[in-house]
């Protein structure tokens, strides 16, 4: 049977270290066999029984997206993936579709610091299911770019965005998705977790980011620097609420149908849903 998923592992590698591998055999479905990671250059997938001794190693293996794919594998590195460097490989591999948690986005409203998760999902033919762009991006400038770039953005129960983990000021999607992703790419799906889970001191936020700009100075990695810092300002609840949305994602995303077409479905989609309005989004 083809491969219909891919599910990127830099979040269970980098950015859950509060969480065991105990604790993660214990809630991660067995029978998914999507994650994705790199070994001394070969991409392995298998369940999160066979990740796991990789996860072992977290300290000692890289983290990287997928701009960096093709070198790492010319160095023989061994690396976790993040969502774009997982689409890479699902484009390699013919797989319609890829999930995350929390996404990259844009980090100014110029576009001067961008996630490469946005580049791959304007250019490669893989789809991205997602909870929302990290809530340390832009949002509205996040969702823009990816518009401007022909990508069709769909809320699973929702019709609008409104953060990641924290509340923010909600922005209008392009309607909402049906359970169909085209077979040919240029498809987010975002699977929002419910508003009473999430957090809304935006102080938090904000120390943690401050945390992960002091990681990245010192020449650590930024994103994991920001989560661990999340954990300990949540007493691991952060860590929890990803691995949680992490999963809804996988099942939501084995439940797809897969439909050729490619522009010809979006184009429908966009027709049929309409835009949501602001004002809906209040």
């Amino acid at each position: 049977m083809p491969i219909k998923v891919l599910a990127e592992t830099a979040l269970l590698t980098h950015g859950l270290a509060a969480l065991s591998n105990e604790e993660l055999l214990a809630q991660f479905p067995r029978d998914f066999d999507g994650l994705v990671w790199m070994e001394h250059g070969e991409i392995r997938r298998g369940n999160i029984t066979a990740y796991l001794p990789f996860r072992k190693k977290a300290h000692e293996v890289k983290r990287i997206d997928g701009s960096m794919l093709a070198q790492a594998r010319q160095e023989g590195t061994s690396a976790a993936l993040t969502a774009s460097a997982a689409m890479a490989v699902a484009a390699q591999w013919g797989v319609p579709l890829v999930v995350t948690a929390g996404m990259g986005g844009i980090q100014d409203t110029a576009g001067h610091r961008m996630s490469y998760d946005l580049v791959a999902l304007a250019s490669l033919p893989v789809s991205l299911l997602a909870t929302a762009p990290k809530d340390l991006f832009h949002l509205a400038g996040t969702v823009h770019w990816l518009r401007e770039h022909g990508v069709t953005i769909l809320g699973h129960g929702t019709d609008c965005c409104d953060g990641f983990l924290f509340l923010q000021k909600p922005v209008p999607l392009d309607g909402r998705y049906t359970g169909t992703v085209p077979a040919q790419g240029g498809l987010l799906v975002l699977n929002p977790l419910p508003r009473a889970l999430r957090f809304r001191e935006e102080e938090i936020l904000r120390r943690a980011v401050a945390r992960g700009e002091t990681a990245r100075q010192a020449g650590g990695l930024f994103h994991p620097a920001v989560n661990q810092a999340l954990d300990a300002l949540t007493q691991g609840r952060s860590g929890q609420l990803q691995l949680h949305s992490f999963i809804e994602n996988i099942k939501l995303a084995l439940a797809a149908r897969i439909e050729p077409g490619g522009a010809d479905f979006l184009r429908r989609r966009k027709t049929n849903a309409g835009r949501a309005s602001p004002n809906s989004c209040e």
